[in-house]
């Protein structure tokens, strides 16, 4: 089995959430989010290796949290770049060996087990996965003034964790950032590769707005 880490990026302020507080850092089940959320890939491999990239003017934070919530999990933070792109490059770059890559959102705290699993076999098996629900409303596509209905299974929506290879993800990482990426399967597909989709769970939201704060904490409480 190759070695297995996860690359958990969070970087929220809070504002969509209507909060002074970052929004991974809000209690959820007693415990902050992110907690949460590296609770998840504990429990599928305790021996996996974190990396949490987080804001440098978070750190401190994440820390004092750690210490009030007696957090020991070992983890290895990184500080985080001005966007996305430069987060998770300085995540990868904090990964010296060859092995498998989960690069998840810190605030998706319930990524089911069978998600997790079935992302690593597919990345085993084809170097890549990304988990995908199909969509479920009706979809209705804007070109200038007019609008016209577009076949909605033709569409996926796309969750989190997306699994690599750590080898061809720190390659693809290399070719630079384009404001066109908006995951790390888009920059992945940039170098050519084929995208390999699983089915993601339901419940794996990502939490961005306070319904989905209230969402959340009715499903933990059915975990």
């Amino acid at each position: 089995m190759d070695e297995l880490h996860a690359l958990i990026v969070a970087g929220g302020t809070g504002n969509r959430m209507n909060s002074d507080i970052p929004k991974q850092f809000m209690l959820l089940n007693n415990k902050p989010v992110l907690m949460q959320t590296i609770l998840q890939f504990i429990k599928f491999d305790p021996n996996i290796n974190i990396i949490l990239v987080l804001p440098i003017v978070q750190i401190e934070i994440w820390q004092r949290l750690c210490k009030d919530h007696h957090f020991e999990i070992k983890h290895h933070l990184v500080a985080g770049g001005q966007v996305r792109f430069q987060s998770v490059k300085n995540g990868l770059d904090a990964i010296s060996e060859n092995g498998i890559v989960f690069i998840h959102d810190g605030v998706r705290p319930l990524v089911s087990q069978a998600t997790i699993q079935r992302c690593l076999d597919t990345a085993c098996e084809k170097g890549n996965a990304v988990p995908v629900l199909p969509l479920i409303e009706s979809l209705r596509q804007i070109e200038n003034e007019n609008n016209k209905m577009v076949d909605r299974s033709q569409f996926v929506t796309i969750q989190t964790p997306q699994v690599f290879s750590v080898k061809e993800i720190k390659a693809a990482y290399k070719l630079g950032f384009d404001p066109a990426f908006t995951d790390d399967t888009s920059v992945l597909e940039r170098t050519g590769a084929s995208i390999h989709l699983v089915d993601g769970n339901r419940e794996n939201i990502k939490i961005t707005h306070p319904i989905d704060f209230l969402i959340a904490e009715a499903l933990m409480k059915q975990v």
